[in-house]
């Protein structure tokens, strides 16, 4: 039997545990203590309780615990260096790393950084937590990962296949360096623009903020084609990208996404890994990007309101 170290207990990597838990030797590790006993609600509404082996680094850190196969980093982008160096003493330094970070910032830096390899997944995997025990599965949607210098294809495909079983209908491939920015541009024109009028991903439909996504996508397009990376149907013109986009926004339609998530709880989001990239990519090519410029400005105002408020 396999066994995994999930670090960061936020709705993926929850919604990782409980699918993995009947497979495999499953570890939830966070900061902070959880109930054992945790719940998901599944898609179709049926909430299932199991029992997970959930640890604090400081328990990691403690007591003595035989290695892991892979350590799958479930944080945000901007912790997951963090987050490994917390684990990193107590882990051989050829452990597979796996990360699932939206954006592509923090991937490039860990692969170049770690002895051990490091494998990139990107999910349209739908979650959101309801409290310290209940994760809400609210869409499915296929996983794809590999590394991104295309030198462990057998551990991918070895992992893909686990996960697979374990009902998350994972593909190893090697083009992953593409599909993390073709997830990049599907974030970047939903999760901000949902995160500042507080609505599901299917709200986005609405007339009211329809306009607004075909504007990101615009240039988010261009950008695209400028850095050679297709939409998944293999399109390099805009309207393959409008429609992947808007076929993301049907498919997560009840989905709360992790900006909003963020914006909620009044954390910080992940908008210098989601729109970071694009802007300073835009910038590079010389290509317009006005609309992200704007909503990056929106996100760090809004941010700033909560965060702000709370130091005083």
């Amino acid at each position: 039997m396999t066994s995994h170290w999930i670090l960061g207990p936020g709705a993926i990597g929850r919604l990782l545990a409980h699918s993995l838990s009947p497979l495999a030797a499953v570890t939830l590790i966070g900061r902070r203590a959880l109930p054992g006993q945790q719940t998901l609600t599944t898609p179709e509404g049926e909430r299932r309780g199991q029992r997970l082996n959930t640890l604090t680094v400081a328990q990691l850190g403690a007591d003595a615990h035989e290695a892991p196969d892979f350590v799958h980093i479930t944080t945000k982008a901007m912790a997951a260096e963090a987050a490994l160096e917390s684990i990193a003493s107590v882990i051989p330094p050829s452990t597979p790393l796996v990360l699932w970070q939206n954006g592509f910032l923090a991937q490039p830096r860990i692969t170049q950084s770690w002895p051990g390899p490091v494998l990139c997944a990107t999910t349209t995997q739908g979650a959101y937590l309801t409290g310290d025990g209940n994760v809400v599965h609210a869409g499915r949607g296929p996983t794809f990962m590999g590394d991104l210098n295309n030198q462990h294809d057998a551990l991918a495909e070895a992992l893909a296949q686990s996960l697979s079983q374990a009902g998350f209908s994972a593909t190893a491939v090697n083009d992953i360096r593409s599909r993390l920015w073709q997830k990049l541009a599907v974030n970047a024109a939903i999760n901000p623009l949902v995160a500042l009028h507080r609505v599901r991903n299917g709200e986005l439909r609405d007339p009211a903020y329809a306009g607004r996504v075909e504007a990101v996508v615009q240039e988010v397009a261009a950008i695209m084609q400028a850095e050679g990376v297709p939409s998944p149907s293999g399109g390099h013109d805009e309207e393959a990208w409008q429609a992947l986009v808007w076929q993301v926004v049907q498919n997560t339609a009840n989905n709360k996404a992790s900006m909003l998530q963020d914006v909620e709880a009044k954390r910080p989001t992940e908008r210098g890994a989601i729109l970071g990239p694009l802007i300073e990519s835009a910038q590079h090519h010389g290509l317009p990007c006005e609309v992200l410029q704007t909503l990056d400005a929106e996100i760090a105002a809004l941010e700033a309101s909560y965060l702000n408020a709370a130091r005083h």
